[in-house]
C-alpha cells in the first residue's frame, strides 16, 4: 500500500505550461447549431524583454517543466488505480468556425482573457491540453492569489450557481480530492507546482474581444491553496477528460500553430470547420495518425510512436518500450502545457549518445539548472549559428515528425546549448511531445474520429 502511495504521489505532474485556446457557443437547445468567428490575442512572454530575460524564461520554464512532472503522472497513476466513471452526455453543439490566437503567457504557457459571469468580469486563464477542469479564482471561496484581474465576484453574477453533489459533472469529474459540504461539490486539484481548491458551479463564459460569443459551462470557483500562477487567474484545460468544454461543448475537432517563443507573436487556435490543416499554407506535407485509447484513464491525447532518428541515423530504441502497457502506463503523449519533451528509457540514453556524438562543440562541465545537457558555443556565438541534425519521431505507419535544432535545443544561459529534453522521471510515465517540439508545427485534433495530423507550417502567416 505504500509502494502504490508513492507511486501516486509522483504520478500528479505532467505540467501546465502552454498552449490552447478556447470558444465556446450557448446550447440551449438539444439540437442547436451556432456558427460564428472571433480571435483573441495575448503578449508573448519575451515580449519588450532583454535577450538576458529570454534566457532566464527559458530556464524558470526548465525547472517548473521538472518541478510538475511528479504530481501530473501521479494524477495519471490516481487514475489508473480504479475505474474511472462514465463522461456525462454532451451538449449538441456543433461549432462551424471559431479562431482564436493567443500566446505564450509569461515563463508558464499561453494565455486568454475571457469574461465570467452576467455581465462579465475578466479574467485570464492559462491553457492547458492535459487538464479538463476550467476554473478561475472566485472571491466565494476566500482569500485568493494576487493577480492582475480583480478576482471573480460571484455574488456580482446574476447567472452564478453552485453545482449540487448529486451533478453529473461532480460525480464524473476526477480530482485529487472530493468532497460534499452543505450540498456544494467542493474538490481539490494539484497542477504541477500549484494546488487549487474550490467548488464545482455554472456560469456564463464570454469569449472574444470584437464578438461576444457566450457559453454556459460547468467551471471550479476556487483558489490557490499553494503556488503560484503568475498573473493569470486560473486554467482551461481542453484534455479529453470529462470536464472539459470540448466535451461540454460537444467539440470534436480543433488545431493549433505555436510561433516560437522568441518570435513575440501571438499563436493562433481554430475550432470546428476552421480546424482543416487543408486550408491553410504548410511548409511541408500534411500526415496524420490515429490518437491512440489509453486502456484506463483519459487525461491525454496519446500518438503511435514507434522510434527515434538523429538526422538519418535510427536510434536503438525497441518498439515495445514506447508503446501505451496494458495497465495504462507508457505510451507518447502531446502536451500543449509542457515545456520540454521528456522521453523514457533508453530511447533517452540513445538520444543522448547521439547528441554527444554528433554535435562537434564541447560538452559543458557545469549544468544549466535542470537541462540535462549542454554545450559550450564558441564566444560571440549564439545557437543559431550551430549546424544541428533534425531529431525525427517515426509513428506507425512510416509518418514522421522531422524537429529542427529550435525544436529541441534551447539556449538558456548565454554561450550555453542545451537538449531540451529530459529523461521521465520514473519507470511507468509517458514520453510526452511538449510545446517547444510543437513549435512552427499546425496540429489538429479531430477527436470525434480519433485522428491527430501535423504538418511543418510558417505559424506566423495562418
Amino acid at each position: 500500500m505504500q509502494g502504490m502511495a508513492h507511486h501516486r504521489r509522483l504520478h500528479r505532474q505532467l505540467q501546465l505550461v502552454c498552449l490552447v485556446a478556447v470558444v465556446l457557443t450557448a446550447a440551449p437547445a438539444a439540437h442547436a447549431i451556432f456558427h460564428f468567428d472571433f480571435r483573441l490575442d495575448s503578449d508573448s512572454p519575451f515580449f519588450g524583454r532583454s535577450a538576458a530575460a529570454r534566457h532566464d524564461n527559458w530556464r524558470r520554464a526548465a525547472l517548473e517543466s521538472n518541478a510538475r512532472q511528479a504530481r501530473r503522472l501521479a494524477k495519471a497513476l490516481d487514475k489508473l488505480s480504479g475505474a474511472a466513471p462514465g463522461a456525462p452526455a454532451a451538449a449538441a453543439t456543433d461549432i462551424a468556425a471559431a479562431d482564436v490566437t493567443i500566446s505564450p503567457y509569461a515563463h508558464q504557457g499561453h494565455s486568454l482573457t475571457v469574461g465570467v459571469g452576467t455581465p462579465p468580469q475578466p479574467s485570464k486563464v492559462i491553457l492547458d491540453l492535459g487538464s479538463d477542469l476550467l476554473w478561475t479564482q472566485c472571491s466565494l471561496v476566500g482569500p485568493t492569489a494576487k493577480q492582475l484581474e480583480p478576482v471573480f465576484d460571484a455574488a456580482r453574477s446574476s447567472s452564478f450557481s453552485v453545482l449540487p453533489c448529486d451533478s453529473k459533472l461532480c460525480e464524473a469529474g476526477t480530482f485529487t480530492n472530493k468532497t460534499c459540504t452543505d450540498r456544494k461539490c467542493a474538490y481539490e486539484n494539484d497542477y504541477g507546482i500549484m494546488t487549487a481548491t474550490g467548488v464545482l458551479a455554472t456560469e456564463t463564459f464570454t469569449f472574444g474581444a470584437h464578438h461576444g460569443v457566450s457559453a454556459n459551462l460547468t467551471f471550479g470557483c476556487g483558489k490557490l491553496a499553494n503556488g503560484t500562477i503568475a498573473e493569470a487567474s486560473g486554467i482551461l484545460g481542453l484534455s479529453p477528460g470529462p470536464l472539459s468544454m470540448l466535451k461540454q461543448l460537444a467539440i470534436t475537432k480543433f488545431s493549433y500553430c505555436l510561433t516560437p517563443f522568441a518570435d513575440r507573436k501571438t499563436s493562433p487556435v481554430m475550432f470546428g470547420a476552421m480546424a482543416d490543416l487543408g486550408k491553410y499554407k504548410t511548409t511541408g506535407k500534411v500526415q496524420t495518425i490515429p490518437l491512440l485509447k489509453n486502456p484506463v484513464e483519459d487525461i491525454y491525447y496519446y500518438v503511435p510512436m514507434v522510434g527515434m532518428s538523429v538526422g538519418s541515423k535510427r536510434l536503438d530504441v525497441p518498439q515495445e518500450t514506447l508503446a501505451i502497457k496494458p495497465d495504462g502506463t507508457g505510451g507518447t503523449v502531446l502536451d500543449s502545457a509542457t515545456t520540454l519533451a521528456y522521453l523514457v528509457e533508453p530511447a533517452f540514453t540513445e538520444l543522448k549518445k547521439a547528441v554527444m556524438e554528433g554535435i562537434k562543440l564541447p560538452v559543458a562541465n557545469r549544468s544549466v539548472d535542470d537541462y540535462p545537457v549542454c554545450f559550450e558555443l564558441p564566444r560571440g556565438m549564439s545557437m543559431e549559428g550551430v549546424q544541428v541534425p533534425p531529431l525525427v519521431l517515426h509513428f506507425d505507419g512510416d509518418a514522421e515528425m522531422s524537429l529542427p535544432r529550435d525544436n529541441y535545443f534551447q539556449e538558456p544561459s548565454p554561450g550555453m546549448m542545451c537538449l531540451a529534453v529530459m529523461q521521465a522521471p520514473f519507470e511507468g510515465a509517458p514520453n510526452v511531445i511538449g510545446n517547444v517540439q510543437q513549435q512552427n508545427m499546425h496540429v489538429l485534433y479531430d477527436v470525434g474520429n480519433r485522428k491527430f495530423s501535423y504538418a511543418p507550417t510558417k505559424c506566423d502567416s495562418i
